[in-house]
């Protein structure tokens, strides 16, 4: 299958100070890739490279096109939703509706007004008077209309409320599913995305500290509930990661048999967000 997004050995420095470093990774159709990363980590200037905003070092390729190179080409099929408002104020949705009927030449105005028909969004509503989890749905909107092949999230649902963000994820589940497309989310919302990705990229101080598909990082770390009397034998297994909880220890293992633990606790799912701090805080192996 044809990938959409190829990235090889990209590194970008500023004032001598590499910001990421030797990054590489492909998306294909019906992927969607989780960028996560403390502040500082890197994943705002990964997300700059992919848009073609800032010159870098290595090989990164939208849609067959260098973003650098090509800009107005690639973000014709490349949208990008960040936590930041950037729509008009002063517009209506009738008028920015049609705005774009003008500028980009694959918007689709029936379909935007058919995904604002399912919201409480009304054509004559003027942005300004949106709250933030309804700019959010009309952004979401206008480019789902567009036709793009990848869909670049950046925190888009930061300070939107519980049932604003179940739509929203709702909708990019079954917009990716609908077309030959993939999306990059990033996130700190580590367990609030987890059911929507099939890859991940974890990066710490602008490199890569986990990567993979979901699957293959599931079958390579083994989480157990560890009874107190038990954690000495546990400890011996070399955990990555130690987390205590009320009447039992939570202990993640990096290619450790489960079959090896079992008699040692409770062999659970491994979450995401505990692979994520282990990563982060130094406690892996």
């Amino acid at each position: 299958m044809e990938n959409l997004v190829e990235v090889s050995r990209l590194s970008k420095a500023f004032n001598n100070h590499k910001a990421i470093a030797d990054i590489s990774f492909t998306l294909s159709s019906g992927q969607v890739l989780g960028l996560l990363g403390h502040n500082g980590a890197g994943k705002s200037t990964l997300i700059n490279t992919l848009l073609g905003t800032l010159h870098y070092d290595g090989d990164v390729s939208l849609l067959g096109l260098a973003p650098e190179k090509h800009r107005s080409k690639v973000m014709e099929k490349v949208a990008y939703i960040s936590d930041v408002n950037s729509l008009p104020c002063w517009m209506t949705i009738k008028q920015i509706i049609n705005y774009m009927k003008g500028v980009h030449p694959q918007f689709d105005a029936d379909k935007a007004k058919s995904y604002l028909s399912n919201t409480e969004l009304k054509l004559r509503m003027k942005i300004a008077q949106l709250s933030k989890g309804m700019k959010v749905q009309l952004h979401l909107a206008l480019v789902m209309a567009t036709d793009v092949q990848v869909l670049i999230l950046d925190e888009p649902t930061l300070g939107l409320d519980l049932i604003y963000r179940e739509t929203f994820y709702r909708d990019i589940t079954l917009w990716v599913q609908q077309s030959h497309r993939s999306v990059i989310i990033a996130s700190h919302e580590v367990s609030e995305i987890e059911h929507l990705l099939t890859d991940v990229l974890v990066l710490k101080s602008g490199k890569v500290v986990l990567q993979g598909s979901l699957d293959s990082i599931y079958a390579q770390y083994t989480s157990i509930c560890i009874p107190q009397e038990n954690r000495e034998k546990a400890e011996q297994y070399s955990p990555i990661y130690i987390k205590e909880e009320k009447e039992h220890t939570l202990m993640l293992f990096n290619d450790v048999s489960s079959e090896a633990l079992l008699e040692l606790g409770q062999v659970l799912k491994t979450r995401l967000s505990d692979l994520f701090l282990a990563k982060q805080l130094g406690f892996t192996a």
